[in-house]
């Protein structure tokens, strides 16, 4: 009986957790506010510290440290050695920048308090170590870790987790003598040798035994082998690394970066990320039940102004290093923005600190909590800071991007996102000559380093249009994502220079019937043309032949643009929807036909 409510016990834990992420975290995105504060608020609810439905979130919190764990492996996978050497003067060169002058500056403000240099360095040096959990996970959301600027983010980060060896060396010298006696050490020299032998370990293994087990694996073709075996790979280099004293993250990081040319590399992916995005959310649970509201309360004068003198020193830290590097202005405030909190590894460095009596308890359990509120204020941070760049784009840095004007070309293009990018390609084809104007001066720096021309711009505006060569234009195609900016330049477009033939992007159906009022020439809805191929594959995987598929989605248009022209008042629409029927046909003509050759050859 005793087992069976031990068990019970641990289920209902399990149980309270899974429902306050399943709670919180809709709420909050369906908020705006995002998934890492929705877990974070979660935690802080059902914790010792709220309803107290849980009650030892440091045992959770240890166990959900493996989601950042494999959260570091997926990122690994996606760097090869060659890019990760690349990146060494951004990891050492801009990391340790970064990393010494945010310290000595918070180990001021520490002193600015009336604390001691010791505890003040001790401090100061824990709120550096940036959260990698909440920075990468809003990096993941945003799809910039794969950008130059998230990667010169991902590359500080991996300094800021090397840099916990040294940290604790230096808290131990630091213990006071009776301390040093009462704490077993070991010296400073065994433990870079320790470190440095769990690392060659960990490369050796992953260029001579690695990539020889997952072929023997594959070829038994076992699935739930092979996901044990990725499990094996990142637990077990995690395990490595913290026995070499080095962080379980770095050596998961490390792991993935010596099998990113595998050829098994995305079956890896595959296999971790069920786990990793479970884990991930139960580290923000754990984070926000461990948040110490007592402590808060009795020390909230001391807590609330640590935690906005900390943030706002390191933000300040952090935008001068980036600009100091020559970052643009709108990429060092983002950076500021997103990595002025402290992070999960400031808490082992306090637990040493405290171990060696370098800090008391009460200060350890007020840097504690404000780290856990500098954590719980980001991702609020972010979302403020994200609405004040959309709501005020001329506040951008305009360096390296170039105003719309004098344009020639025969096609202009507005909004060069994923849509546009396809769009632009198809024109080139055709030997035209194209202008494209975007008013994300990050997307026109990065398109700007692939070869593409973009030019800033808001389409909307009669003069930039005009600029871009719109009253001598054949073409105008809107690509952007934002309904109502569509509309309004559809509007603008047509009004003004009503011989271009105007092609739009419609949202949804619902879109599509706004944008026949502007009288655009072609509205093409982003789903729909996709979504008829992919009925079209699905009734040939049931046994149908191309030309039954093809009458298949003809019917369907047919019965769509019927629908679609009940729906316009006098069905304005109909020969339009009917020019934009006959185009697909036509490409679905030449898909066969290229079909049909290459089945002959």
């Amino acid at each position: 009986m005793a087992v069976e409510g031990g068990m019970t016990g641990q289920l209902v834990s399990v149980v309270t957790l899974l429902g306050a992420a399943v709670v919180a975290v809709p709420l909050f995105k369906r908020l705006g506010l995002g998934a890492v504060l929705g877990y974070l608020a979660g935690g802080l609810a059902i914790g010792p510290f709220g309803l107290k439905l849980v009650n030892d979130p440091q045992t959770i919190l240890h166990v959900a440290e493996l989601g950042v764990v494999m959260f570091l492996f997926i990122i690994g996978l996606e760097m090869k050695p060659s890019h990760l050497w690349s990146l060494r003067r951004q990891i050492f060169g801009l990391g340790s920048l970064q990393v010494v002058v945010c310290a000595a500056l918070l180990t001021v403000v520490g002193m600015a308090f009336g604390y001691s240099w010791q505890v003040s360095f001790v401090s100061g040096a824990g709120f550096v170590l940036t959260s990698t959990a909440i920075v990468m996970q809003v990096l993941a959301e945003r799809g910039d870790i794969a950008a130059p600027r998230g990667q010169r983010i991902v590359s500080i980060l991996l300094f800021e987790d090397l840099l916990i060896v040294p940290l604790l060396a230096i808290v131990a010298f630091m213990a006071p003598p009776d301390a040093a006696h009462a704490v077993t050490t070991t010296p400073l020299w065994q433990r870079l040798g320790v470190a440095a032998l769990a690392l060659g370990a960990l490369v050796a293994a992953g260029v001579w035994l690695l990539n020889p087990l997952f072929r023997v694996l594959a070829r038994a073709k076992a699935r739930e082998v092979m996901t044990a075996a990725a499990l094996l790979v990142v637990l077990g280099a995690a395990l490595l690394m913290e026995l070499g004293g080095l962080s379980m993250a770095m050596g998961a990081f490390l792991a993935g970066v010596l099998l990113s040319e595998s050829t098994f590399r995305h079956q890896l992916e595959a296999d971790v990320e069920p786990f990793r995005g479970l884990l991930l959310g139960l580290f923000f649970l754990a984070v926000g039940m461990s948040l110490d509201l007592s402590v808060v309360m009795r020390n909230w004068p001391l807590v609330l102004s640590g935690v906005l003198a900390l943030m706002a020193t390191k933000a300040a830290c952090i935008y001068a290093v980036a600009r100091l590097a020559k970052s643009s202005h709108a990429e060092a405030i983002d950076r500021a923005v997103l990595m002025a909190q402290g992070g999960e590894f400031a808490f082992v460095l306090f637990a040493q600190a405290l171990a060696q009596h370098v800090i008391t308890p009460e200060i350890n359990a007020n840097m504690t909590a404000i780290v856990v509120l500098s954590m719980a204020f980001t991702p609020l941070v972010v979302v403020v800071h994200s609405r004040m760049v959309r709501a005020n784009p001329q506040g951008e840095s305009m360096e390296g991007v170039e105003p719309v004007h004098d344009g020639q070309g025969s096609v202009i293009i507005v909004g060069f996102g994923r849509v546009g990018q396809i769009v632009t390609q198809s024109a080139l084809l055709r030997g035209a000559e194209i202008t494209i104007i975007d008013n994300d001066t990050t997307t026109i720096r990065d398109a700007n380093s692939y070869g593409f021309k973009v030019y800033y711009g808001d389409g909307a505006r009669i003069d930039v249009l005009h600029a871009a060569g719109a009253h001598h234009a054949r073409a105008i195609v809107v690509c952007v994502d934002n309904p109502d900016a569509a509309t309004l330049i559809a509007e603008t477009a047509k009004e003004h220079f009503p011989h271009a033939e105007l092609i739009v992007r419609a949202y949804d159906r619902r879109h599509a019937l706004a944008l026949v009022k502007t009288d655009a020439d072609v509205v093409v809805r982003e789903t729909f043309e996709s979504a008829l191929v992919m009925g079209r594959a699905t009734a040939c995987a049931l046994g149908a032949t191309r030309e039954e598929a093809d009458a298949h989605m003809d019917e369907l248009r047919r019965r769509d643009n019927e629908r679609f022209a009940l729906e316009v008042s006098g069905g304005q629409f109909a020969g339009r929807d009917l020019v934009l029927h006959n185009m697909a046909e036509a490409s679905a003509r030449a898909t066969h036909a290229g079909e049909a050759k290459a089945a002959a050859t």
